[in-house]
């Protein structure tokens, strides 16, 4: 008895979300004795009620492809003296129409049809029958629906006239706040998807999207942009969309897991019980009359699986090491536990009608949030750990092009500053210059000072030529106690620079360092426009840095003004002594 009444909670609640209200085991108005019904041929309009013969005992049968009548006494269900609104929850039907007669014996007609509900229509999947007459008495309330898909999913309520419109203004505002959040946690899930193409996101914000759009088809607030899909239309959506819900689910859960994080034959079951999920579903979505009746096993039994596989995915990946396997078991936590009190308590009349089913689209907005949360957290960290490896890298590309004693740049860095100047100086039609600097008699210091007293020296002429870098101009360290400026600034002119940066240098003050000696440099200049070939520049100014120490030292000498070398058959550079 207890698996069997198990068994009956679990169809109840897969009936209800995937075929659209759940049917009516303990709601407002029973299905039970004081709800007589009869059956009887479709024919023409509401002229008046015919003479019928309701009976109240057996359930009733082929009103499938007839007309179904139900009737009822609202004095029955504690509401004497009140005028009611009766609320149908939304079903398969082609017509329904509601007939109010009162205790002065006049009879009132109300009816919607498949694709026309009017103004009848209520958040929550409701059609809502309010009776005109506010005064006088009702008597009994009789119910007709045309080529009805189920008896069993039809699920009725009398609600007070005045709580009615409470009930609607929460319920709406409340499965308005649900459907927010799930439009919010797709549209962002996706824009993370496309960004990181991850799959698993992109999953995750197709299902948002999917059980979006199957909320505001159960709620009836796509009425409010497309009313002809009132009725049949809706609930066979939903169906399709509830099923296609729970594939993504799926496709969701297994695609974020790495392959080395569960069994290969755990994700394949999974994903073979999702499928057939969907597979099922299809037949639902199309099926009427007792069809669907026959379908709710087989499809409550591959939910469920699908439900246990995923679960046995998530923990075994969790207890590997899987971070995401710990969001998603976080995020389905409460979806899992929602399933767990649709089995204990019965929820067919609570949250103003909205059932199961919305508790599932909030449960649905939970899971979305927290994936969305979790998904942001995970990016931020890898974003993080990106900023800090690009740290590294831009830390270590600048130690590998400046020298590490003077803080200005090495050889290499200058090759690749001097390069990007030069392709500046070609497009601009400007000249290029460059300086080669070399101490005077540094040697000497160092012997007579220490080397550490070198190094300080090194690093003072190093402070003072770096004041000339600029988008124009680049300094450097070539080695040892070889420095190097090029610039492609056509004010001053070169030689009027050099003799301004040698002075410079000659003015720098070392006497805390090596006393009152002096230190001074030589400079080597040459010049160049068009297409410079940096090597035969640097060549042809070096040549006027040894003209400038033959000369005497502490002195400008322009290339152009020393004479060019012999040619011999092994030239060598000339020795110097600093």
């Amino acid at each position: 008895m207890a698996r069997g009444a198990l068994l009956q909670a679990w169809r109840v609640l897969l009936l209800g979300w995937l075929f659209g209200p759940a049917p009516a085991l303990a709601v407002g108005i029973p299905l039970d004795s004081r709800l007589c019904h009869a059956v009887s041929p479709i024919d023409g309009a509401n002229a008046a009620l015919p003479a019928i013969r309701f009976q109240c005992r057996n359930p009733p049968t082929g009103y499938q492809s007839g007309r179904l009548w139900l009737q009822l006494d609202p004095r029955r269900y504690g509401l004497r003296g009140e005028t009611p609104t009766l609320l149908v929850h939304q079903t398969r039907f082609d017509r329904l129409a509601v007939v109010f007669r009162y205790a002065d014996g006049s009879v009132e007609w109300q009816e919607v049809r498949a694709g026309a509900f009017g103004d009848h229509w209520r958040p929550g999947a409701q059609i809502a029958f309010t009776p005109r007459d506010q005064k006088t008495a009702l008597t009994a309330v009789t119910l007709r629906v045309d080529r009805l898909a189920s008896y069993a999913l039809l699920r009725l309520r009398l609600v007070r006239a005045g709580e009615a419109g409470i009930e609607t203004a929460v319920l709406g505002a409340l499965i308005g706040a649900a459907l927010t959040l799930l439009l919010a946690g797709a549209v962002y899930n996706l824009s993370l998807a496309f960004g990181t193409r991850r799959a698993y996101l992109g999953w995750q914000g197709a299902w948002a999207a999917t059980v979006f759009l199957w909320g505001a088809i159960w709620s009836q607030f796509g009425l409010l942009l497309a009313p002809g899909i009132a009725g049949t239309l809706a609930a066979q959506t939903s169906t399709a969309l509830s099923a296609l819900a729970v594939l993504l689910a799926t496709l969701s859960a297994t695609s974020a897991l790495e392959k080395d994080r569960i069994p290969s034959l755990l994700r394949a079951t999974a994903l073979a019980l999702g499928i057939a999920v969907a597979v099922i579903g299809i037949p639902a979505t199309l099926a009427r009359g007792p069809l669907i009746e026959s379908l709710g096993p087989p499809l409550a039994v591959a939910v469920l699986g699908d439900l246990a596989a995923v679960l046995a995915c998530l923990i075994v990946g969790a207890r590997r090491g899987s971070v995401e396997a710990r969001d998603l078991l976080a995020a389905w936590s409460v979806p899992m536990a929602a399933l767990a009190l649709t089995q204990l308590v019965d929820l067919g009349t609570l949250f103003w009608g909205g059932g199961a089913q919305i508790l599932v689209l909030f449960a649905s907005a939970w899971q979305t949030l927290w994936l969305s949360f979790a998904a942001s957290r995970r990016l931020a960290r890898l974003r993080t750990e990106r900023d800090l490896a690009r740290a590294a890298e831009a830390r270590a590309s600048r130690l590998a092009e400046h020298d590490p004693l003077t803080a200005i740049r090495n050889r290499r860095g200058f090759l690749d500053a001097a390069e990007a100047l030069i392709a500046t100086a070609t497009r601009t039609q400007a000249t290029v210059a460059l300086l080669v600097i070399d101490i005077d008699r540094f040697k000497a210091i160092n012997d007579e000072h220490g080397h550490d007293a070198g190094d300080i020296v090194l690093c003072t002429i190093a402070t003072r030529l770096a004041r000339w870098e600029s988008a124009h101009c680049t300094v450097a360290r070539l080695g040892g106690e070889e420095f190097a400026l090029l610039t492609i600034a056509a004010n001053p002119p070169a030689l009027e620079f050099a003799e301004q940066v040698r002075e410079a240098i000659g003015a720098c003050d070392h006497r805390a360092t090596i006393g009152e000696q002096r230190v001074t440099i030589s400079i080597g200049v040459a010049e160049g426009r068009q297409r410079v070939d940096l090597a035969k520049l640097y060549r042809e100014a070096d040549r006027a840095l040894y003209a400038a120490k033959r000369g005497g030292r502490n002195q400008v000498r322009h290339a152009d003004t020393v004479p060019a070398p012999v040619p011999v058959a092994s030239e060598q550079r000339p020795a110097t002594t600093g």
